[in-house]
């Protein structure tokens, strides 16, 4: 039987824990987990700006609407990438509160969890006697808790190669990717290739260093509508598009599903060494291939002729996209491998390692065995 833990979750002191923010990974991370684990029964206690709607127990507010204008202000959450300062005011005022209102809740083996690793760092450190766990490490040189959890094996393997812990891992450290919900994203069996509306998709920061201009390129080579959303870099704005591009701007939840879903496929072409690449899963989930480069976190999801195709050249990009236009990837396969994502298997696997964390408070520590293990052991020594 699973135990029921106590969680206190950090929102970010630049967005709003709310579906308007999904633009932000950090912050679309932070409401999937709140309702994922607070339907298994944990006891969610979420932190964040005044305005954000989790699906938790306690929504405590530790940074007012206008506090969070006065200084974010600037941050247009449809048109441009989110903005930030550590050493804003605002953030001061942030870990003030976090750290005075976690004082008034805190209990015994509770857990508090940084979203934004170390721009939460005084808030964690601030409470030695709680279990700090720092959860979907995609970033690069600022991981610091005790209990770590990247979102790729790639991520957890060059954080041990950077930091030379490669020779005496922690076996705290561990791998759960990304997890999302099956309800905002909708099957389509149909054929996509035909027609004079057919297109390829890219969503997401609309720059070369994901990739954007080898999707425009592709589908220019080719001659069909590639469908670009996304929240525009400086290169990009203003942007004179070419005539096979339809730029949608900003999608929510429901624009992304509809974008995903009629598509030929998608485009992940991430020119460094993507951490995880949620795309590539709202896009299967939709049961449309993914075309993505060939390191990083894509060989770990991106089933090579299966799901999509893993690319080097721009030749491999021009063959990926006649082998989705031939239909060579049967959509059912995509769908399959982005259901491996879904909350009911992802949400196990923290529990199981909040448990392990757990364990270590116990006489046993790492040695604790569990009633079902030691069960099995009795009826063999039978």
């Amino acid at each position: 039987m699973t135990s029921k833990f106590r969680i206190h979750v950090l929102g970010l002191p630049h967005t709003k824990t709310h579906l308007d923010y999904v633009a932000c990974a950090f912050t679309q991370k932070i409401l999937l987990f709140c309702k994922m684990m607070h339907q298994r029964g944990h006891y969610i206690i979420h932190y964040g700006v005044e305005g954000s709607n989790p699906e938790c127990d306690e929504n405590v507010v530790v940074l007012s609407d206008e506090e969070f204008t006065k200084e974010f202000g600037a941050n247009k959450k449809h048109t441009d990438l989110y903005k930030f300062n550590t050493d804003s005011e605002a953030v001061r005022i942030y870990t003030e509160n976090c750290i005075k209102e976690i004082s008034k809740r805190k209990q015994k083996n509770d857990f508090i969890l940084p979203f934004w690793g170390c721009g939460q760092q005084a808030i964690c450190e601030s409470f030695p006697d709680m279990l700090t766990v720092e959860p979907g490490i995609g970033y690069i040189g600022a991981a610091f808790a005790p209990f770590k959890i990247y979102e790729s094996y790639f991520m957890l393997s060059y954080d041990a190669g950077r930091t030379n812990n490669y020779l005496l891992p922690s076996f705290y450290d561990v791998v759960i990717p990304p997890f999302f919900d099956l309800d905002e994203f909708e099957y389509n069996p149909n054929d996509r290739t035909k027609g004079p509306d057919r297109y390829f998709a890219f969503l997401g920061r609309i720059g070369d260093h994901k990739g954007v201009n080898i999707a425009i390129q592709v589908c220019k080579a080719l001659g069909v509508k590639l469908k670009i959303g996304g929240q525009p870099c400086d290169e990009y704005k203003n942007f004179n598009w070419p005539d096979c591009v339809e730029y949608i701007g900003h999608c929510d939840i429901q624009q992304r599903k509809e974008l995903f879903k009629n598509a030929i496929g998608t485009f992940v072409a991430s020119r460094y060494m993507e951490p995880f690449g949620y795309v590539q899963i709202e896009s299967l989930l939709c049961g449309t291939p993914i075309i993505t480069t060939d390191w990083g976190a894509f060989p770990e999801v991106n089933i090579e002729g299966v799901t999509g195709y893993r690319c080097q050249t721009f030749n491999d990009f021009l063959a990926a996209a006649l082998h989705l236009l031939n239909r060579d990837i049967d959509y059912i396969n995509c769908r399959k491998r982005g259901e491996d994502y879904r909350f009911e298997k992802i949400a196990p696997l923290y529990e199981k390692h909040f448990q392990d964390i757990l364990n270590l408070t116990l006489k046993s520590g790492w040695y604790t065995i569990s009633s079902e293990v030691e069960e099995k052991i009795k009826k063999i020594k039978e």
